[in-house]
């Protein structure tokens, strides 16, 4: 049997909503082993002078707890 937890993470990116997750996914590693799943639950986006400047996500990690 597996013990699993989820951390809701938000991030943001000039790129992407792609580039944004992965930024989260790859910042968290630096402190969380065994990420398992990643949800996108929410995505938004900054718009300045009617263009997107911004990509911005909130994401649910799932790692599994040794």
């Amino acid at each position: 049997m597996s013990v699993l937890k989820v951390i809701e993470i938000m991030s943001n990116s000039n790129e992407s909503w792609e580039d944004a997750t992965r930024k989260a996914v790859k910042h968290a590693a630096k402190s969380v082993k065994n990420i398992k799943s990643v949800y996108v639950r929410e995505q938004s986006a900054v718009v300045k002078d009617n263009e997107v400047t911004e990509f911005r996500v909130n994401l649910k990690i799932t790692f599994e707890v040794n």
